[in-house]
């Protein structure tokens, strides 16, 4: 059985938030589970080609806008998937920081950091 609490696990600041590292690749479940925190007034241009990701949003606002313009906005209480190693961008709202749990397959080796380009999407 592994516990962890918050203030205990390893946090990585991956370029426009922090990234607490709940589950990694060297626990050997499969899966990480992080709690992301999206710094207010940021824009991130993400793309998981490596990796599936689900988020869950706990605190906050912001929106997910797909590379088309499509926008979701993300508020408390809704869950994003992205299925197809989707290019995103991820936008914490001007006022407040996002927050989200975020559940990645396979697992992460726990040190990835984001390379932020608005015209490139960062990967890992």
């Amino acid at each position: 059985m592994i516990i962890r609490d918050l203030e205990n696990v390893p946090t990585v600041d991956w370029g426009n938030g922090l990234s607490r590292r709940f589950l990694v690749q060297s626990d050997g479940i499969g899966y990480s589970v992080t709690d992301t925190t999206v710094r207010a007034g940021t824009k991130s241009r993400l793309e998981y080609r490596n990796h599936l990701e689900a988020c869950y949003c706990i605190e906050g606002s912001g929106e997910v806008i797909e590379l088309d313009g499509t926008v979701h906005p993300i508020t408390p209480g809704r869950l994003y998937a992205l299925d197809q190693h989707d290019a995103h961008y991820l936008v914490a709202s001007e006022h407040e920081d996002l927050r989200l749990v975020c559940v990645f397959s396979p697992a992460l080796r726990g040190d990835e950091v984001h390379s932020l380009d608005e015209h490139t999407s960062s990967a890992y």
